[in-house]
């Protein structure tokens, strides 16, 4: 007799460091996984600089992120507690929480002394909740030889079929491809910068969180010479298994390509963009050029200049006719992906499921993740 279905709660907050998505999912008996209701909060100022601050080292760094840990956990609750007041639901009816964390550091590459840190007291969020959080899901793909990222990949594979060669394109802070052919291995891997770089360079000169739309970037013009510097960065040459984040991308390694050439800062914005658009293309090109359907999700999904890039500049590079559209095509809002995806990383847990795939993550096996803090 299959089991019903269970309801579970996606908590998201990514590299972009935009705000929480929380995000309540209905999953089935096999996983299944479908958006019953959803709530998005901005960080608090605050919060943000705190968080903003720990991605770099300085001084009493440790007790900073302890604080800034509880503090992401208090927000993490007070959007928990608006999802279930939105949806008329009680704590006793959530089965868990798959909470991310926030990521500070990611050195996947340090062989046996390698790590990943996503900070968020798990236990607090457990004792303010009264709700199960199932939190750390990287750490045991990374003791398994992994990269402990991309992990969405595996909740792709679950979610998007299809009769044709299909890629997923994630747009986050960094962006990150599934690449699901109609015959083969399920693959994936980060291609680059998403969002990260175009949010920090637009808050730094005008203080927005991001560029809605691309309506600055769109104002400016691309400067080749610049964008020729960035896509020569050595992770881009980088064969997968491989992982990103701002450990690698961010605003002092864009100053550092800029030089001490004066740049009008339009034009940046402009050139970062295609750098996302340029970067993804390139890697799907050279992995899968058999795809024929491009789905886009994240945050980047809803930036109208990007996905209009993505399309001109795809009519240049594949040889065949490659279909691109946002998940909301097929019924998915493509804000809640990763917040569903974190909901459904919760339900492999309980149900003791195996949810890496090593020929993402270059673990040596399939491992079940996450660790349970109980309500």
């Amino acid at each position: 007799m299959n089991k019903p279905h269970s309801l579970y709660i996606g908590l998201m907050s990514g590299t972009s460091l935009d705000g929480i998505d929380a995000v309540l999912a209905k999953i089935g008996p096999n996983g299944e996984t479908s958006a019953q209701a959803a709530f998005s909060a901005p960080f608090d100022p605050e919060l943000r600089k705190a968080l903003f601050e720990l991605q770099s080292p300085g001084e009493n760094e440790l007790h900073r992120e302890k604080q800034a840990g509880n503090a992401l956990a208090l927000a993490y609750a007070e959007a928990v507690s608006k999802l279930l007041k939105k949806a008329h639901l009680q704590p006793s009816d959530i089965a868990a929480i798959g909470a991310h964390g926030q990521t500070i550091r990611h050195q996947p590459q340090l062989g046996e002394l390698g790590y990943t840190h996503q900070t968020l007291n798990a236990a607090l969020l457990a004792e303010k909740t009264g709700i199960d959080v199932i939190a750390d899901f990287r750490s045991r793909d990374l003791a398994a030889g992994g990269h402990g990222a991309p992990l969405v990949p595996a909740f792709h594979a679950q979610q998007f079929t299809s009769t044709e060669n299909l890629a997923i394109l994630n747009i986050g802070g960094i962006a990150n491809f599934t690449l699901l052919p109609k015959n083969g291995v399920v693959t994936g891997f980060d291609c680059g910068p998403g969002n990260m770089l175009m949010d920090a360079w637009i808050y730094e000169h005008q203080g927005n969180a991001f560029d809605e739309n691309g309506t600055w970037a769109s104002q400016g013009k691309v400067n080749e010479d610049l964008l020729s510097k960035m896509l020569a960065d050595p992770f881009f040459k980088k064969l997968p298994p491989k992982s990103t984040g701002r450990d690698d991308f961010h605003l002092e390694w864009l100053k550092e390509k800029l030089g001490k050439e004066n740049h009008r800062t339009e034009n940046v914005q402009a050139t970062l963009l295609h750098l996302t658009a340029h970067s993804a293309l390139e890697a799907l090109l050279h992995h899968a050029p058999q795809t024929q359907k491009l789905i886009v999700c994240g945050g980047g999904a809803k930036n109208k200049a990007l996905m209009n890039l993505l399309k001109v500049k795809a009519q240049h590079v594949f040889k065949q006719p490659l279909e691109i559209a946002s998940s909301e095509a097929v019924g998915i809002d493509p804000q809640l992906v990763e917040g569903l995806a974190f909901a459904w990383l919760a339900w492999t847990h309980k149900e003791k499921r195996p949810a890496n795939l090593p020929a993402v993550t270059g673990a040596k096996g399939l491992r079940i993740l996450g660790a349970c803090y109980p309500a």
